[in-house]
Formats: structure tokens, C-alpha cells, sequence
């Protein structure tokens, strides 16, 4: 026992003398790892030592937006973005917690949070205007929301037009949300098809084309396109466990779905975008689907023992276990 609190108390108090910013890059790397308890064990102790630290705060609300945690990303975005105002990625990240937050509440205070978004957004890009995400991200808050709040398909279109000169195939995506939101599935699919030629087969980009296509129900083309998403030559792991759970989502093939989330485990090249809890969960979601409760509660044990405030893996494993 004395053992583990001493290495417990080392592993603090080396985070404690580390130069700020190295910690908060240490704390990245644990975040892209799936360990999300001790990215926030390390990032409260950085900033119970410099609590003035905008990229310690900036991770905590990442940390806390892969959790779903939507209030208390909102808070630490807003300490990053007050301590570090002209950071672009702050202010995306400020952005994307407000736009989740705002997907679940009443429409009246989604109504006040999408001022927000939409401010944080514009902020981004006016910082960054070469970055692709904060522009992507403008151009789908413009497309979603109604013009009481800012939106506009002209406003996305402008977007869509910045982004051509600095990733062809982004604008592509653009183009094809544009496209299918006015219902013109041809133009939609072609454009989703060009986005991947000009990323020259990207993961991602086979994932966009697969979720038009379950969009518009075209269940056998999806699972066909998850497939090349999977194994595309321009490969992206993290894609895997979104492939899963599109899979799970329609109620097509829990097996392939299982081995998706199993190749991205075992790939030891986990993301911050897919982290390695939310791997285990689908797993032991697809494990379930297929009457494997044994199996499915080791993966929502592993799931929680990275991130024991996953509330969807708990709730999980006490269903599994009755």
C-alpha cells in the first residue's frame, strides 16, 4: 500500500517541478492516450502550483469535453481563453464545448450559448485564419443554425471558398454539407467523393462519405465506405472506433464493429480524438450486442479504470452485471 501512495506522491510531485508548459504537453500526451483520471490528476496539481497557466486550463477542458462534461470544459476553456485571449485553438475549443452544451439544453438557452459559439468561432479564425479546423467548424455552425443566431448557407459558402486555398478537400466537405442539406444527393455525394481523390483517399474523409450515406439510408454503400475508411492507404486509427460506432448506431454487423474496436486497441497508436477509454467502451458495447456480457464488462472495467467519470460506461457495466 505505502508503496502505491509513493508513487502516487512522486508522480505529483514531479508533475509540480516540471515547467509549465511541459506539463501540460505531458498532460496532452496522456489525454491522447485515453488516460483521462490521470491528465486531470496532473493538470489540478500543475495549476495548484501556477494557477495562471492558460495551457494547463486549455487541457483540463479538453480532458473534461472527452468525458462529456460539457459544464466543466466550459469553465476551464473560459480560464484559458481570459489568461491567453489571442490563441486560436482556445477559442475553437471554447466554441466546440458551448456548441455541446448548447445540443442539450432548452431552446431558449441553446439560443444564448450559439451567440456564443459562433463568437468563438469567428475569433478563432480571425487569430488563425489558415487554420483548417476553426474554418470547418465556422462554415458547419453557419450552415446548422438559423439566421436569428448568425447561420447562413451563403456565410458557410464563404467558408467553404477561404478553405479551397488551404485544403481542397475540406472545402470539398463543405461543399457536400452544403449539397446535402438543400437535398441535391448527387451533388453531396460527388462532393464527398472529391474530398477524398484530393486527400488522396484519406480516412476521414471515406468516414464522411459513409456517414451521407447512412444519412440518406443507404445502409449497404456505408458499410461499404467504413470499410475503405478502415483500411485506407492514407490511414487514420482513430477513424476505427467512429467506424465501430456508426455500425452499432445503424444495428449493422456488431462483429465487424468488435474487431474495428479491437484493431484500434491493439494498434498502441491511440488519439485524442478516439482516447482509449471510449475504444474499450465500444467494444464492450459491440460484445454486448452479441450477448458476450462477460466480455462486455471487462471492456466497461477498462473503460472506467481510465476514466472513472465515463458515465455511459458505468451505466453500462451496471447494466451488464445484474
Amino acid at each position: 500500500m505505502w508503496s502505491v501512495v509513493k508513487s502516487v506522491a512522486l508522480s505529483i510531485l514531479f508533475v509540480l517541478l516540471l515547467p509549465a508548459t511541459q506539463a501540460a504537453a505531458s498532460s496532452g500526451d496522456l489525454l491522447a492516450a485515453g488516460r483521462v483520471d490521470d491528465a486531470i490528476a496532473s493538470l489540478q496539481a500543475q495549476l495548484k502550483s501556477s494557477p495562471n497557466d492558460a495551457a494547463s486550463y486549455h487541457y483540463l477542458c479538453r480532458a473534461y469535453f472527452a468525458l462529456a462534461d460539457w459544464d466543466r470544459a466550459i469553465s476551464a476553456c473560459e480560464k484559458s481563453v481570459a489568461l491567453a485571449s489571442e490563441n486560436s485553438d482556445y477559442h475553437l475549443w471554447l466554441g466546440r464545448a458551448y456548441g455541446e452544451k448548447a445540443d442539450r439544453v432548452n431552446p431558449f438557452s441553446a439560443a444564448s450559448l450559439a451567440g456564443k459559439v459562433r463568437r468563438e468561432f469567428e475569433r478563432a479564425v480571425q487569430l488563425n485564419p489558415r487554420s483548417v479546423d476553426a474554418r470547418a467548424d465556422l462554415a458547419e455552425f453557419y450552415l446548422d443554425a438559423p439566421g436569428m443566431v448568425g447561420g447562413g448557407q451563403d456565410k458557410a459558402r464563404s467558408q467553404a471558398a477561404a478553405l479551397s486555398s488551404v485544403s481542397q478537400a475540406k472545402a470539398h466537405y463543405i461543399n457536400g454539407r452544403i449539397a446535402e442539406k438543400n437535398k441535391d444527393q448527387i451533388t453531396a455525394e460527388n462532393e464527398y467523393r472529391a474530398a477524398i481523390r484530393d486527400s488522396q483517399g484519406n480516412a476521414n474523409d471515406w468516414l464522411n462519405l459513409a456517414l451521407f450515406y447512412k444519412h440518406i439510408h443507404r445502409l449497404e454503400n456505408m458499410e461499404q465506405a467504413l470499410e475503405e475508411a478502415a483500411n485506407a492507404r492514407t490511414a487514420q486509427n482513430e477513424v476505427l472506433v467512429e467506424c465501430a460506432e456508426i455500425l452499432l448506431r445503424t444495428n449493422r454487423n456488431a462483429r465487424t464493429a468488435a474487431q474495428f474496436a479491437r484493431r484500434y486497441i491493439l494498434s498502441n497508436s491511440a488519439t485524442e480524438k478516439s482516447p482509449m477509454f471510449k475504444a474499450h467502451y465500444v467494444l464492450g458495447t459491440a460484445l454486448e450486442k452479441q450477448g458476450d456480457k462477460l466480455g462486455a464488462a471487462q471492456e466497461y472495467t477498462a473503460a472506467l479504470a481510465l476514466a472513472s467519470g465515463f458515465s455511459s460506461a458505468r451505466q453500462a457495466l451496471e447494466r451488464v452485471s445484474r
